[in-house]
């Protein structure tokens, strides 16, 4: 069952929409793996992590302790259909836009 088109700000900025889309193919991702697939640096993937946790679309937790801590991101419940949404709502303006006659 797919979400109902619902455009959504807080994903839309870019940076977001990738880690979101990133997190959406997977059940848990290093922190690591993802800063090194969208060639992010570790504070601007941090500083966009927080604002989707503190929206409640991303989970993250830490594992281990001094030189072998690892952070782990997961996209929530919430961020799973916020993401579906808005994918949606995003094809939606695609398919407007194609039936548009000059």
């Amino acid at each position: 069952m797919s979400a109902a088109p619902q455009f959504d700000e807080l994903i839309h900025a870019p940076t977001r929409l990738s880690i979101v889309a990133l997190l959406s193919a997977a059940e848990w991702a290093d922190f690591t793996f993802v800063r090194d697939s969208l060639g992010l640096s570790d504070s601007a993937l941090s500083k966009q992590v927080s604002t989707l946790e503190q929206a409640g679309y991303v989970t993250v937790r830490k594992t281990g302790a001094g030189r072998s801590r690892r952070t782990h991101l997961k996209l929530s419940p919430a961020g799973r259909r916020a993401f579906s949404g808005h994918a949606a709502a995003l094809q939606q303006m695609i398919g407007h836009a194609g039936a548009v006659t000059p």
